[in-house]
């Protein structure tokens, strides 16, 4: 593969948004800003935190987009979510912002490339695929976190698309996707194991649909459970 796409690495200076964005958000994993609360106004933000209403502004739409706070019209910005108590245990210190924005583009990307390699996997691609998914119900069997083995079955299924930039993303962007990988299988550990068992449910159906050659099908099961994830993330709920 040629150098043509440029490899991730984390910005060297953080943005005052995603700075402002992880100091509330660790308020809000804290108990600080309880969930239900309203949080304060924009202004009193602003004051707190030394920062302008436009980074403030900034950071809550974030949050808002990531499913954490829902703003109410005439009434404030209130916390919808709350995360682990131990999420920034398991959080890259200063990339928790980009973390989630990464599972927005991996939906794009893997639905994609799934609907693809539902229709243009070899048999060899479908054993491969289903080899690494057994290594993965032993990972759950032995309560483990497997990031590293979740990661190669998704880049197996990138890989059976047969369109090498479908793949070459993921890889450049690998920092972000270990994170992630990290944070969610990791959390899942303080969970009952239905959350592990209810991932590998999520990876079945991708698999039972490449298996079928429904693109469609495909699509649409990685999409939901990339979603899932992503909201699994961000929410303490059970399962």
């Amino acid at each position: 593969m040629s150098g043509s796409i440029a490899k991730y690495r984390p910005a060297q200076r953080l943005r005052l948004g995603d700075q402002l964005y992880e100091q509330i958000l660790q308020r809000i994993v804290s108990g600080e800003y309880a969930e239900g609360a309203r949080l304060p106004s924009e202004n009193q933000l602003s004051d707190v935190f030394g920062v302008s209403r436009s980074i403030v502004r900034e950071a809550l739409s974030r949050l808002q987009v990531d499913g954490l706070v829902a703003a109410r019209q005439g009434s404030g910005t209130y916390v919808q979510r709350r995360p682990n108590s131990e999420f920034f245990d398991y959080a890259p210190k200063g990339a928790v912002a980009d973390v989630l924005r990464f599972f927005e583009l991996r939906i794009a990307i893997e639905g994609e490339a799934a609907y693809h390699a539902a229709q243009r996997r070899t048999e060899a691609d479908l054993a491969h695929i289903q080899s690494i998914n057994q290594r993965l119900e032993a990972i759950i069997g032995a309560r483990q976190v497997g990031s590293e083995i979740d990661i190669e079955l998704h880049e197996a299924i990138a890989e059976a698309a047969h369109n090498e930039l479908f793949v070459a993303t993921l890889r450049n962007l690998r920092p972000l996707f270990d994170a992630g990988l990290k944070m969610t299988r990791g959390l899942s550990l303080k969970k009952r194991p239905e959350r592990h068992r209810l991932v590998q449910d999520e990876h079945a159906a991708i698999i039972s649909a490449l298996v079928e050659g429904n693109a469609d099908r495909a699509r649409t099961a990685m999409r939901h459970h990339i979603d899932n994830a992503r909201t699994r993330l961000v929410s303490d709920t059970e399962p």
